[in-house]
């Protein structure tokens, strides 16, 4: 969910952790559920609203990091007589524990999405929902949106089902051990086909021009009194069970078109500044990026595991800050319906334990689907679930960025005077003196202030680390 994955180790009253939960407070991130939401999810969670089919004869499984216990997704996998495969895909079913305009219905509005900090995360609904009742915990029967997605010999899409059905996940499974089971081929079919189908995915989204980021997780390790910062690469795995995850949200944006109504994830085009910034990124870490390549070319060439190129696979996020939401109903399309990343319309639909907006996407799939109109209290929402998403979102960059400096403050703490390279890439336009440098060790992006002459945008500048203050979230430089 987040586009920085950031987790900090360590004791509870370390000033890094001091430092997160002063943030907290200062972005008025909400600590509790009221007792009137708390006591609806109770009695949600002992009677949820049960869907006629039975489909807990399919041997479903989730595909999660270790820890996680709020599972919005679980699958299974199959050849298809004649060829191609079948793709089943349970997306855990919110709307069957929410009432519309009652009081967990109203939290949810006014959190919007899952907050990610390094330390703990801010659930959008109570835990006895998202982490037991309405989680598709492996053993349990649970009411789910139930995705059946045939697709031909080459991953394309050729026929979509979805509907409300009682699943029962077999498996917990995580991406270590899934990967290990492929490549020592002790994987079971419906397993071992996550990498053939995952694998055909990613060769049409190269094909249309689309982008997937293997950001890694950034981990910030306490050791002898001093910050250290480490990367988990993702595995193959994480790519193959994300685009799972694609090929959902593709399928659910053509319905929604198709049936004039819906709510889309779109992108434009990133400008030309991004872009320009980003090269002057890759030069200050030292990645070759000649003009001539695509951009799209050179992320799929990128190592998540060398520390450079993992740092600037983390600026590469910067290019999504323009997605946002666009609903739309009455059969008028919006004048924009792909998202630029994507390379075709998508949508966000797998994840509602954790954002809003894809119970809302999974209740318009079912109607597109079923032929069925749409539930009022979905169109009565739909106007303003855009700008609700948008202060969502906010508030999560408010958080990621927050985090970031915190965790980049900590980090040089103990290096206040010291000098180092970076390159500046960015330079603000009333203030030429004032910007934004990246250093290639450690890969941090900060501000620059305290010279007298223009800041020579794009070009190499040694610097003098004069403030590093994680209470204060703050990380500041001077020209050497």
């Amino acid at each position: 969910m987040p586009r920085r994955n950031l987790h900090v180790t360590g004791a509870a009253e370390a000033p890094l952790r001091a430092a997160l939960r002063a943030l907290r407070t200062d972005l008025d991130v909400p600590p509790d559920f009221p007792a009137d939401v708390l006591a609806e999810a109770e009695r949600a969670a002992k009677a949820p609203r049960l869907p006629e089919h039975d489909a807990t004869d399919i041997p479903l499984f989730t595909v999660d990091p270790p820890a996680s216990v709020d599972l919005d997704q679980a699958m299974h996998l199959a050849r298809r007589a004649g060829g191609g495969h079948r793709v089943t895909y349970a997306i855990a079913d919110v709307a069957a524990y929410v009432t519309p305009d009652g009081p967990l219905d109203a939290e949810a509005h006014r959190r919007v999405t899952t907050l990610y900090f390094p330390d703990e995360r801010v659930p959008l609904h109570p835990t006895v929902l998202s982490e037991d009742a309405a989680s598709l915990l492996p053993g349990r029967t649970r009411p789910a949106v139930l995705w059946t997605v045939d697709l031909d010999a080459e991953g394309r899409t050729e026929r979509t089902d979805v509907r409300r059905a009682l699943v029962r996940s077999r498996a917990k499974l995580d991406y270590a051990s899934v990967q290990r089971a492929i490549d020592d081929g002790t994987a079971e079919e419906p397993v071992a086909l996550l990498r053939d189908i995952g694998r055909l995915r990613e060769a049409l989204e190269v094909a249309r021009g689309g982008i997937s980021l293997n950001v890694p997780e950034q981990e910030v390790v306490e050791r002898a009194g001093r910050y250290e910062l480490a990367f988990r690469a993702p595995l193959p795995a994480d790519g193959w069970n994300a685009q799972i995850s694609l090929l959902t949200g593709m399928a659910a944006a053509e319905l929604m078109l198709a049936a004039g109504t819906g709510v889309l994830r779109t992108l434009p085009t990133a400008p030309d500044g991004a872009v320009a910034r980003l090269r002057r990124t890759a030069e200050a870490l030292h990645i070759d990026w000649p003009h001539h390549v695509p951009y799209a070319r050179l992320v799929r060439s990128l190592d998540p595991r060398q520390p450079h190129q993992a740092a600037f696979l983390q600026e590469c996020t910067t290019l999504l800050r323009g997605a946002g939401y666009t609903a739309f109903s009455g059969g008028a399309l919006p004048d924009l319906t792909v998202h630029a990343a994507v390379a075709a319309p998508y949508t966000h639909c797998t994840a509602p334990l954790r954002r809003l907006v894809d119970r809302y996407a999974l209740e318009l799939c079912l109607a597109a689907c079923a032929g069925a109109g749409v539930p009022q209290w979905v169109l009565a929402a739909l106007d303003e679930l855009p700008q609700e998403m948008a202060e969502g979102t906010r508030r999560g960059n408010a958080v990621e960025r927050g985090c970031v400096d915190i965790v980049e403050a900590a980090l040089l703490k103990d290096r206040v005077g010291e000098l180092f390279d970076a390159v500046v890439v960015d330079v603000k336009d009333r203030e030429p003196a004032v910007g934004t440098v990246q250093l290639s060790d450690p890969a941090v992006v900060a501000r620059v202030e305290g010279g007298r002459a223009r800041l020579p945008l794009g070009e190499r500048l040694r610097v003098r680390l004069t403030e590093a203050d994680p209470g204060g979230a703050k990380v500041l430089f001077e020209p050497a």
